[in-house]
């Protein structure tokens, strides 16, 4: 078996090594279908807005010219569709900043995801192994910041991370990080919400290679954590039997 632990990219040797893995009949962590879907935010705002999962107002920008302020409002967040981690991604609070970060962004990709800008002091994250929740946490902003990470100077910085007990969870926001989930695939994903003052729940995205670090996001788990994916692994290795590709 494979599993991926480094920050996929489709230009990237983790995707070579998961479409040569899968060819070779390994059971594969993140497969090469999973990053596809989940590095391409353009996918997964059409796959979300075709099956009705409740997302920020988006647009696809492909002209500097469009009114990306009218159609989703200001403040608005501008994403490169292969960002990661933070990176890749804007705030912008005025037309002309807008203007000017969207010609930047357009230079180097021919497509931006716009969003509406939603403020929250914390997002949700459900972990998701093979289309059930493993484990879920809070990722606070980072202080007088309004990400998870923020990279400056002095690097990386990281707001708080707050494991959960899955029943510790509302109800609504694991039924909708399943729905999000199950439309990507049914491998190891992170799904991020935020839920807004009104109660209502947004989907951000559906990570691949999500956080598994210790003292985070198993600080509730622990070691059962690992066990269970190490379990799921064993099931379909065991399933596969003798039949994988070259026997690799």
């Amino acid at each position: 078996a494979l599993f991926l632990r480094e920050t996929t990219r489709v230009d990237h040797h983790t995707y070579r090594f998961a479409r040569r893995a899968e060819a070779a009949g390994l059971v594969v962590v993140d497969d090469p279908d999973s990053i596809v879907r989940c590095t391409n935010k353009v996918f997964q705002h059409e796959l979300f807005h075709r099956h009705g999962i409740p997302t920020p107002p988006t647009v696809i920008v492909h002209d500097a010219d469009q009114d990306v302020a009218g159609a989703v409002g200001l403040p608005c967040v501008l994403k490169a569709p292969d960002g990661a981690f933070s990176r890749g991604v804007r705030k912008v609070d005025t037309r002309e900043v807008l203007a000017e970060t969207l010609a930047e962004l357009l230079e180097d990709s021919d497509l931006v995801v716009a969003q509406g800008f939603t403020p929250s002091a914390f997002d949700w994250r459900v972990g998701l192994l093979g289309g059930e929740a493993l484990w879920a946490a809070r990722y606070h902003m980072v202080k007088g910041h309004w990400q998870i990470a923020r990279g400056d100077g002095r690097g990386r910085r990281y707001g708080k991370v707050e494991a959960r007990a899955l029943e510790s969870v509302p109800e609504p926001v694991l039924e909708l990080a399943l729905r999000a989930g199950g439309l990507v695939g049914q491998g190891l994903y992170g799904v991020d919400l935020k839920e807004l003052s009104d109660g209502r729940l947004l989907v951000m995205e559906v990570n691949d290679n999500p956080n598994l670090e210790a003292g985070y996001e198993d600080a509730v788990l622990g070691e059962v954590l690992y066990d269970r994916i190490a379990a799921w692994f064993r099931a379909r290795l065991d399933a596969r039997g003798g039949s994988g590709g070259n026997g690799a």
